[in-house]
């Protein structure tokens, strides 16, 4: 199981194999990343056996921007006639493990596998418990299975608590009807990945209040208001008639980098598509002179070198809070509904 396999959006796999490699290199395992445009994964193969369990028990997956899931393993061959068979005999030198997630990469050929792992989960999933492969036990390893063909899947192991919260990094959440736009999921998401679950009352609570930069037509509004924030939306386009009729939505028509609060709040998110840099200074304004405690901010990615350019403005983003004395938690990730974007997210101690 010398072998990381990591999933990711279509057309960012250069990006995932220079995260990787960087932090392999930094943590001095041995090894090399590998990928094929727009295949939506990448591998890191490690000089060591155990290179990959090294990787995973080192790294936090949440800190990893462009991975959406993770798994140490191998590829095995899958013959039509036996797979479930193939999959017992390839597991006899893999622990027991506790839950079972079959996945695809986020490709036009993954998608097409989607309905084969449906109907072969359930005879799967007997045989191995049949088999003493898989108890219900959440303090065991997760058995992974990402299947590239019908006839080859990648049988790899990770930790629940250090690997995505959805199977293939995919979020399931619906659009709510009532919102004007479908960016409204960003922000729904980042909440997700971000916020441990069990701090929401406290950290999105009923009567906060939030600034909204790019506002318009309110799709990022639209979950502050479900939260029952009063929200400052500032934008020269127009928002949503029902945004306006909730009586929790001021409306300024301003430039987003120009508007400052009168006091501070307690949310700042912004969807605005500007320069990454411009909209870095920004957040260490907000953050740095304590206009809000919480952002979260997507950060528009350049054509090329494109990771090389979050991590420089990350370090900016940091150096700037301390140099101005502000103890801050920066997080950054490209989430499902990112396009060519990550999202940040950033919270004054």
């Amino acid at each position: 199981m010398n072998s990381l396999l990591l999933h990711c959006r279509p057309g960012f796999e250069g990006e995932v194999c220079a995260e990787i490699t960087e932090h392999a290199v930094g943590l001095g395992i041995a090894g090399y990343a590998k990928a094929k445009p727009g295949t939506a994964y990448a591998e890191f193969i490690c000089a060591e056996a155990d290179g990959a369990a090294q990787l995973m028990r080192r790294l936090r997956f949440a800190g990893l921007i462009f991975p959406r899931q993770w798994a140490r393993g191998r590829f095995v061959g899958l013959p039509e006639s036996d797979r479930v068979g193939a999959l017992l005999e390839a597991l006899a030198d893999y622990p027991v493990c506790g839950s079972l997630w079959l996945e695809v990469f986020d490709s036009n050929e993954g998608k097409e596998l989607s309905t084969f792992c449906r109907k072969f989960e359930m005879p799967l999933r007997k045989a191995l418990v049949k088999a003493g492969r898989l108890v219900e036990d959440a303090g065991k390893p997760r058995l992974l299975l990402t299947f590239r063909s019908g006839r080859e899947a990648f049988l790899g192991l990770a930790e629940a608590d250090n690997s995505a919260m959805w199977p293939m990094g995919i979020p399931r959440l619906k659009f709510p009807r009532e919102a004007p736009s479908r960016s409204t999921l960003k922000l729904e998401e980042a909440w997700h990945h971000f916020i441990p679950r069990d701090e929401w009352e406290n950290r999105l609570a009923p009567a906060m209040t939030a600034v909204d930069l790019g506002a318009a037509p309110g799709g990022w509004t639209w979950q502050l208001v479900n939260r029952h924030m009063r929200v400052t939306a500032v934008d020269n386009g127009p928002m949503a008639p029902s945004l306006m009729d909730s009586g929790l939505v001021e409306h300024l028509r301003a430039d987003g980098f120009v508007f400052r609060p009168r006091k501070p709040v307690d949310w700042m998110v912004c969807d605005i598509v500007e320069k990454p840099a411009r909209t870095a200074a920004l957040i260490e304004t907000w953050l740095g002179e304590g206009l809000c405690r919480e952002a979260v901010v997507n950060l528009k990615l350049p054509m090329k070198q494109r990771y090389a350019e979050v991590r420089r403005l990350l370090e900016r983003i940091a150096d700037g809070l301390q140099g101005r004395g502000v103890r801050g938690v920066i997080g950054c990730k490209q989430l499902y509904h990112d396009r060519e974007e990550v999202t940040c997210h950033l919270r004054r101690l």
